[in-house]
């Protein structure tokens, strides 16, 4: 088996009287996607945010390969190589699909570039940039505003984003979220691609998106993981029927 690119041991994290992260151990393997899938309210956008390092876990350690990053910050774990896509969108509007890819570089590569180099021409940002957007089949909407993209299109520029450095793992939040049926199918078959490249920690409602993409499950209820599995053994477990698939 080939060793993990990321580990969460024993993640433990609480607000007050109220447990959200209880006990959580999971991995990401090389060539994967291992969907994080559970109920609204479940902890799953916490759990994010304590591997990407936005909330510090209250016990437990994460490691990315053999390096613990527990206790380091966002940019700090982004400039090793792990990568996020948020829930919600963080682009800038105005400015062009290619220009939000360079300055997400810039920013998260920490370089300290000439302030007399214009940003749009500058090689350094320009070249990784290009080629994320040709690996997102995204090259005739470089110059375009992210502001006249359609919802699908902003999605995929965030995993642009996100690539540009090209992170050991990825991280993403619900990138289905608000897509119609051709842009999940779009998704879908970027993300299947995408994850030859670099590995796929994935939380989703459209189930069967993570279905058809997740080569590992893993299912959180109130904090806590009630299931590991391939999709089949997800399907089959009586404990995530009742609490969140249903019949």
């Amino acid at each position: 088996m080939s060793e993990a690119v990321l580990t969460l041991k024993g993640l433990y994290k609480r607000f007050g009287a109220l447990e959200v992260t209880r006990d959580v151990s999971l991995d990401l393997r090389p060539g994967e996607i291992h969907a994080l899938i559970g109920p609204n309210g479940a902890g799953k956008s916490t759990l994010i945010a304590q591997i990407a390092g936005a909330l510090s876990p209250d016990a437990g350690q994460i490691h990315l390969g053999k390096r613990d990053i527990t206790g380091l910050s966002v940019a700090h774990r982004a400039r090793l190589g792990l990568g996020r896509s948020f829930q919600v969108s963080s682009l800038a509007e105005p400015l062009s699909v290619i220009r939000n890819v360079m300055i997400g570089v810039q920013a998260m590569a920490g370089h300290s570039f000439h302030f007399w180099t214009p940003i749009d021409r500058d090689e350094r940002l320009l070249v990784p940039a290009r080629a994320v957007l040709g690996r997102m089949q995204l090259d005739h909407r470089a110059d375009t505003p992210v502001a006249e993209l359609s919802h699908g299109e902003r999605r995929q520029v965030e995993v642009a984003c996100a690539l540009a450095l090209e992170p050991k793992a990825l991280l993403l939040d619900e990138p289905m979220a608000g897509l119609g049926p051709e842009g999940t199918a779009h998704l879908t078959d970027l993300l299947e691609t995408l994850k030859r490249e670099v590995p796929i920690l994935l939380i989703e409602h459209d189930m069967d998106a993570v279905f058809r993409l997740a080569d590992r499950l893993s299912v959180l209820v109130a904090g806590s993981v009630i299931a590991h599995g391939d999709g089949d053994t997800i399907r089959r477990d009586p404990r995530v029927r009742d609490a969140y698939l249903g019949d």
